[in-house]
């Protein structure tokens, strides 16, 4: 655009051509932005003098008016406001360049400038190398304050979301130095934060340990992030171990040893990649967030956000309401003739030699005319063959009336016009559409739903178009689709046949009757008809030649597609009206040959040039080729995206360029059409000297609340548009609201366009529906009144009439953006994107900017095609402008920013981007982009408030009554009774598990108790109660002999899981020693599994290891050295080959209540506990269970656990010695070799009872899931399974449970056979699913009660709902009772609170180094704060609620359910807000096929998601708005860090369980060597 403080015109030819020169050689890239200044300004200086700016003003109609410079004050860029239109030119790619504009460049980069002074960066995204481009690695040094300009490759990083919150930063001034490490695992540079003034000298790469800890803690606020440990060590080697054993069903994590690691307080390692990040992040957000608009969000009636009052500034319209504005009368001309098909008809008899339309082939050389004869002559025997060559005589395939869909390619308008006038002869519609190129064509479906709402069976086309279609294998046409069933019949004249003498076509004067179709694509991609009746038709013709002046026998230049629209209306309609020769130059010619339209106009000196702002682009693009062009005989350039506005620019622009060649001024005349209204406003060509039309100067932000308001203080966000000049002839316009009733604007508002004519489209063909709200809208005034009967029809344009009634049209409804209830319009976004420098990193013409809806608004995403030679380091910097112009121009944020590769983004038949299907592709995860930056922290400003916690005191109020609470029954439970064991023999044998195995062994030596299987299902071990005791013995009599033990001292049982480790627990026990069972290290994987081992031996003070030789070998071998201290150990005593000595004598404890064993876990929090049993509760918990399961000699379970911990361990070791029943046991690490092997165990033996985790429900529904014809044929039958019980410590996984039980039902398993346990650190069984007792029942929860603390039952289906199984039948001899964790106060039915236990098997206390029982004494023996103050009761750390159902139990009273939500470790605190990861995750896996598994912890308030990809590394991206977008709607949260890894990554304990503490800890530390991390701003 001419720089308007220089008269560009006035200067002399060679200057102008010199500047041409310059213009081109920068948009080409051969010379810099810096050079071509210098340069520009050392002609410029030359010949000018200082001009005087005058304030811009709307009402200016001399002249154009005068575009604003930033002022001085301003923190203006450093680009003179002589930077031409050609500036960001970059040749190739599509160069559509509809939205240059020099002025708004300008604005952008003084918006950027602002944010220039802030040095803070954003985190950039982590991606691993191997994963899509290779980037450059060259180091990026800090920002320096020097003057280097952007284009000299200094990286800085312009951080800041907007310029607003320049103001409110703190400290400005530190930045992050990243070193890019060029390795293959490692992303990018470990970067660390350093702290200083930017120009002080470069720092070392990594600073000491010390300043980089005082660093971070200086810059935030520590939380307590990691639960208190209780093994209380705080060596940094046993901090830096806490972890879990390997996963055993789900192979290994790929965990590196992380003794090393270096960590701050919260056991955070600091000189991470990844903290620093957050840590940058944290900073990015910590700034003021722009207040919200006015916005009230309803959350069930029940959360309403607080939103601050209304914006006083907010600016309002002022004006008076609008007077309809009518059009000139449209004159009655004699010779008009009474229907178009008349007017052919006159000219083929009277004019047959003159030429009609010239065609142009590839290079742009004339291929054909058609003349006013053989269009004639052609269109009527095409008329005679569709109504008589068809069908039969008796019945014709075609009838009066009937659609005919036109099938021709831009590139062959002589037949395309034969087909459009042969059909009108004949009296069928003609429904033009593309080509289809492909089966999947983008919106060839939406095609398939014009034609058959239009009631298309027949296409006409081309025998070359036809050829060119895709084929069957057999050569029919495919079916496209979405489309009805086609019959395709060629038009070429060979085929046609000679109307008979007496045949002549019907020509009725016009009428109402439809004359053809015209497609138009809505918003939402659904494609509909507009028709056109005959009438219209006509009268839209008369009107055009009135205001376009057009004469008989004139040459027309058009270069728009004469299909639709502009190039259908003026060159196919009102060109033959007039006898006008058209020269039509389609789309391939204009990619082939930019100035072909030009030349065409010079040769055939054209009078009229039909374009858009592209081809005017296009021809300055290419005229430096063409000297002698001369446009001087051009009286009138329609410019048909006109009402676009940003077609201003490019209008001046050509002037600017094409004024030497003779162009004149005065003939640019934008239009306005719409496919409802047809042409809605056109400029009238002007008269030579007369004053040229006003241009508005608008302020962006009232636009965005639809006002006009004159842009006069902030320059950056203006927006001048153009006029369109008048409205048709015969026209009546009006402007209304665009939404809710049609009611009339005031004269400064902004509003819908519409209009009344008789020449515009009459409906939607077959939609009546739809119809009725567009085509017949009648508008009311301020207070409701009908303006009158006359229906109006909708434009789509948003726009407002100015001086002298001018139609000024700033947007499109189909591009408007409703965010937080102010208007956006798509093509301002993308103006405003492309002025944003350097624009290497995209290609100008393929950028789609859409809302999608998250989270009750609408959020506006980018997507834009990424150049090849991009850096990522580049594409990530233009993002980050990108956000802060938008933020800056538009006052609205980015809700996503994504680039895709070159040349993925669905196209429109025309070569433009499909929105619909982009959009349709985002939301699916489809896109596959290679670069994305998510900003839901400064868009999202709708979120409801966080929830103060009121302090709670128990008034008198709240005092029990009875058993009610609060008007409610106590929410507790009881098991059934454990009943007293009269017979003293009985007591005495069963009061140590030791006597038990001793009598068992003397009454029935050869009973079996266990069978040990193999992966072949083959029994590798057995024991009977004899050898089990003749075993237990030897390993009594080396203890005592080696061992040097005292009576209590703790042995370590270190054994895979076998009969190994029964007989030596039993050993133990014998001698009188604590037995700790602990989980072998992981040969593989030492580094990650051994760590543990050695915690557990130190936390638990062993005196001796008992083991078997290969783990000795393992413990002593130089891969253990490597990661402990392996000289260390204590006493290591393999019982592989034992001498057969019988011990002294076997020890007998004095006491019930002395210690049985130590049970070591490691929770899920990462916390290392061990709980102390004691004899009294190890044969109460056996006794329990053998009632509930109804366990005894004659009966056998199958057992696919592990055996080194909790309920696991007891049935494994304890149970079968104590009840007597046979245990098969199955190792669950041989599922992994042999999946099938637990289901034929069951069927093989007939089991009843079997007891699992998980992990292996998991495997076996993953692995055999899609194979039960294969065990069917292989016999297996689970008709036998009366019970299959999940042994876990958590919320009962119902999908999981369905799913396995869906599945097996093929092979007998019975729906009621799956149930769950529960179990907890204090009392390892609190619930199991026994023989007896009524099914478990499900019950369906409202998710948002939930995070309250609440419980609220709702029916199944409803929305945010969450199903919950009860877990398991209450043991015998249990009392389960919910209380408010807080004040420890009993709590009614249904009630979310803490589970509390009272039973004679609960643990006796956690075992620690210091024995500081007095921490978590209360953990074991604590007492309700009212009601029953005498029970003591273990807090299990569970959440959960007693629900009485109406079912009836064994006794026949009213079963009580057990409901278990999550533990309270792992719960997230948010917002004040109580959040279970697990629903967060299965929200995470639900969103996408390609999500395997994903995990949630936070880190700083920042809630992290990790997801698993099972999918290709290429739709990774794809996976981070997504999971953005479900936690937002789902949970109302805002995702801080979406990290995607490849599958196995998220480590799982062998219960199952996801470790997220040792995940966060591997993220923070850097070790997970993610696919990609995007830290969401």
């Amino acid at each position: 655009m001419a720089d308007r403080s220089v008269d560009l015109s006035a200067l002399p030819k060679a200057v102008r051509d010199q500047l041409a020169e310059l213009d081109l050689e920068l948009s080409e890239g051969d010379i810099t932005q810096k050079g071509f200044e210098k340069k520009r300004a050392k002609l410029l200086a030359s010949c000018l003098t200082n001009t005087d700016v005058t304030p811009p003003d709307l009402q200016l109609s001399e002249g154009q008016s005068i575009e604003p410079t930033p002022s001085p004050e301003a923190p203006g860029p450093s680009i003179s406001s002589a930077a031409k239109h050609h500036r960001a030119h970059r040749s190739g790619g599509a160069r559509d360049e509809r939205y240059r504009s020099d002025i708004h460049t300008e604005a952008v980069q003084a918006a950027l400038a602002k944010h220039k002074e802030e040095k803070m960066a954003l985190p950039m995204p982590t991606k691993r190398r191997s994963a899509f481009v290779q980037s450059p690695s060259d180091a990026c040094t800090p920002p320096d304050t020097s003057s280097a300009s952007e284009d000299e490759g200094s990286l800085r990083r312009k951080a800041a979301l907007s310029a607003a919150l320049a103001q409110g930063l703190q400290s400005p001034d530190y930045w992050i130095n990243r070193s890019v490490q060029s390795s293959s695992t490692s992303s990018s540079a470990s970067s660390t934060l350093s702290h200083g003034e930017p120009k002080s000298q470069p720092q070392p790469p990594l600073q000491p340990a010390a300043s980089v800890l005082a660093d971070v803690l200086a810059h935030m606020r520590i939380e307590n992030s990691v639960p208190p440990d209780v093994t209380s060590t705080s060596t940094a080697q046993d901090r830096g171990s806490r972890m879990d054993l390997p996963p055993a069903v789900r192979g290994m994590s790929r965990g590196q040893s992380r003794s090393s690691m270096l960590d701050t307080a919260d056991g955070v390692p600091v000189n991470s990649r990844v903290s620093t990040k957050i840590q940058q992040l944290l900073n990015t957000l910590k700034r003021p967030k722009r207040p919200p608009l006015s916005e009230f969000f309803l959350d069930d009636s029940e959360e309403i956000v607080e939103v601050p009052q209304p914006d006083p500034n907010t600016p309002k319209p002022e004006g008076r309401q609008i007077i309809p504005v009518k059009g000139e009368p449209l004159g009655v001309v004699s010779n008009w003739p009474p229907a178009l098909q008349a007017a052919l008809a006159r000219w083929g008899a009277t004019q047959a030699k003159s030429p009609a339309l010239t065609a142009l082939d590839i290079t742009g050389k004339p291929l054909y005319t058609l003349t006013y004869g053989k269009l004639w002559s052609r269109s009527l025997k095409l008329a005679y063959t569709l109504l008589n060559k068809l069908g039969t005589k008796t019945e014709p395939v075609l009838q009066p009336g009937d659609r005919v869909a036109l099938v021709y390619p831009n590139s062959d308008p002589g037949m395309f016009w034969v087909a459009f006038y042969g059909c009108l002869l004949a009296e069928v519609i003609p429904v033009p559409i593309e080509v289809p190129l492909s089966k999947q064509d983008a919106g060839s479906q939406q095609i398939g739903f014009l034609l058959g709402s239009c009631g298309v069976s027949l296409a006409l086309t081309s025998e070359v178009c036809l050829k060119g279609l895709p084929k069957t294998p057999n050569g029919e046409i495919i079916q496209f689709k979405g489309w009805p069933r086609m019959r395709w019949v060629v038009t070429d004249t060979k085929y046609l046949t000679k109307p008979s003498k007496d045949w002549q076509p019907h020509i009725p004067t016009a009428n109402t009757d439809t004359a053809y179709i015209e497609y138009k694509a809505s918003k939402e991609g659904t494609v509909m008809g507009v028709a056109v009746s005959k009438i219209s038709m006509l009268t839209h013709c008369q009107a055009l030649t009135q205001a376009c002046n057009y004469c008989e026998g004139e040459t027309l230049v058009n270069v728009l597609d004469c299909k639709k629209d502009m190039g259908l209306w003026h060159g196919v309609l009102t060109s033959v009206m007039n006898r006008i020769h058209t020269i039509t130059v389609p789309y391939s010619v204009m990619k082939a040959c930019p100035m072909s339209w030009v030349q065409r106009v010079h040769i055939h000196k054209a009078r009229v040039a039909l374009v858009k702002c592209r081809d005017l682009h296009w021809a300055m693009m290419a005229h430096k080729d063409q000297r002698d062009t001369n446009l001087s005989s051009i009286r009138m350039l329609i410019v048909a995206d006109g009402a676009n506005p940003w077609s201003v620019s490019s209008c001046d622009a050509f002037l600017n360029v094409f004024q030497s060649h003779g162009l004149k001024p005065e003939v640019i005349c934008p239009c306005a059409t719409s496919p409802e209204a047809l042409t809605v406003a056109i400029r009238r060509p002007g008269v030579r000297g007369a004053p040229l039309p006003a241009r508005a100067i608008l302020s962006m932000g009232g636009l965005s609340h639809g006002v006009i308001r004159v842009n006069t203080e902030d320059k950056n966000s203006a927006l001048t548009v153009q006029d369109v000049g008048h409205i048709m002839p015969g026209a009546l316009m009006c402007i209304v609201k665009p939404d809710g009733s049609p009611q009339l604007c005031k004269t400064d508002e902004i509003g819908e366009i519409v209009i009344s004519s008789r020449a515009g489209g009459t409906m939607y063909y077959g939609l009546p529906g739809v119809t009725k709200n567009t085509f017949e809208v009648i508008p009311v005034n301020q207070s409701g009144a009908p303006l009158g009967e006359v229906p109006f029809t909708r434009t789509g344009l948003l726009g407002f009439v100015g001086p002298g009634s001018l139609v000024f049209v700033v947007g499109k409804i189909e591009g408007l953006l409703m965010v937080s209830r102010r208007r956006h319009n798509a093509d301002d976004l993308v103006a405003t994107a492309l002025a944003v420098e350097p624009v290497k990193t995209v290609y100008r013409g393929r950028i789609a900017v859409f809302s999608v809806t998250v989270f009750y608004d609408e959020r506006i995403v980018i997507v834009a095609e990424q150049r090849p030679d991009a850096s990522e380091e580049d594409s990530f910097q233009w993002m980050s402008r990108v956000l802060q112009a938008i933020d800056s121009i538009h006052q609205v944020g980015l809700y996503c920013l994504a680039l895709v590769p070159a040349n993925t983004l669905p196209k429109t038949p025309l070569g433009g981007i499909h929105i619909c299907e982009t959009k349709q592709n985002f939301l699916e995860g489809n896109l596959h982009p290679c670069n994305i930056l998510m900003c839901p922290h400064t868009c999202v400003t709708n979120m409801p408030k966080p929830r103060q916690k009121q302090p709670v005191d128990v008034g008198p109020a709240s005092m029990l009554v009875g058993n009610l609470v609060a008007g409610k029954r106590i929410a507790q439970a009881t098991g059934r009774e454990l009943g007293v064991v009269e017979d003293q023999d009985l007591i005495r044998k069963h009061q140590f598990l030791s006597d038990a195995l001793q009598s068992r062994a003397q009454t029935d030596p050869d009973h079996v108790l266990y069978v040990l299987l193999n992966a072949k299902g083959v029994a590798v071990c057995t024991a009977t109660c004899a050898q089990l005791h003749k075993r237990a013995e030897k390993i009594t009599a080396t203890l005592m002999e080696r061992g040097g033990l005292n009576t209590g001292d703790n042995v370590v049982l270190l054994y895979p899981p076998g009969i190994d480790l029964i007989a030596a627990f039993y050993g133990c026990l014998y001698t009188g020693v604590v037995p700790v069972t602990v989980r072998p290290p992981h040969p593989q994987n030492l580094a990650a599994t051994l760590p543990t081992v050695r915690m557990i031996i130190d936390v638990s003070k062993a005196a001796c290891i008992l083991t078997t030789q290969p783990l000795m070998r393992i413990l002593r071998s130089r891969e253990a050295a490597a990661s402990v201290n392996v000289k260390t150990w204590p006493t290591i005593i393999d019982t592989d080959d034992l001498p057969r000595k019988r011990p002294p004598q076997i020890y007998k404890p004095p006491t019930a209540e002395m210690l049985a064993y130590l049970d070591f876990s490691v929770s899920t929090t990462g916390m290392l506990t061990g709980v102390k049993m004691s004899h009294a509760a190890v044969s109460t918990l056996c006794r329990s269970i053998k009632l509930q399961c109804e366990l005894y000699s004659s009966r056998q379970i199958a057992i696919c656990l592990d055996p080194y911990c909790g309920l696991g361990f007891v049935l494994w070791c304890l149970s079968s010695v104590y009840s007597g029943h046979q245990s098969i046991l199955i190792p669950p690490l041989e599922l992994e070799s042999s999946l099938p092997l637990w289901l034929s165990t069951l069927s093989q033996y007939k089991i009843r009872d079997t007891f699992c985790s998980y992990s292996v429900m998991e495997l076996c529904t993953k692995g055999l899931g899609t194979q039960t014809e294969m065990l069917k044929a292989r016999g297996v039958n689970l008709s036998c399974v009366r019970s299959c019980v999940v042994i876990a410590e958590e919320r009962p996984r119902l999908a999981l449970t369905q799913s396995f039980s869906k599945l097996f039902k093929d092979v007998g398993l019975s729906s009621r056979a799956v149930s769950t346990a529960f179990g907890s650190r204090v009392n390892l069984a609190i619930g199991l699913q026994g023989t007896a007792g009524p099914d478990p029942s499900t019950v369906y929860v409202d998710m948002k009660s939930l995070r309250h603390d609440r419980v609220r039952l709702v029916e199944r289906g409803a929305p945010q709902s969450l199903p919950l199984m009860e877990s398991g039948t209450i043991l015998p001899g249990m009392r389960v009772i919910i209380v408010n964790p807080e004040t420890r106060g009993p709590l009614g039915d249904s009630h979310l609170g803490e589970i509390w236990v009272n039973s004679a098997h609960s643990a006796s206390g956690y075992y620690t180094i210091y024995g500081e029982e007095s921490l978590q004494a209360d953990h074991f023996n604590t007492r309700l704060s009212f009601g029953d103050p005498n029970t003591l009761w273990a807090r299990t750390g569970y959440l959960g609620f007693i629900k009485r159902t109406e079912l009836l139990d064994a006794s026949g009273d009213r079963h009580d359910a057990l409901f278990v939500v999550g533990s309270l470790d792992e719960t997230l605190e948010l917002r004040g807000l109580r959040y279970h990861p697990i629903d967060i995750e299965t929200s995470v896996s639900r969103t996408h096929r390609s999500i395997a598994e994903s995990a949630v912890f936070t880190w700083t308030n920042l809630l992290v998601v990790v997801a698993e990809l099972s999918g290709s590394e290429q739709e990774a991206l794809d996976l981070v708005p997504l999971v953005t977008n479900v936690v937002l709607e789902e949970h109302h949260l805002i995702v801080g860090v979406v990290v995607i890894v490849d599958p196995g990554v998220i480590p799982i304990n062998s219960r199952g369980e996801k470790q997220r503490m040792h995940l966060r800890d591997s993220f923070l530390a850097d070790q997970l060597d993610p696919i990609y991390v995007a830290y969401n701003m």
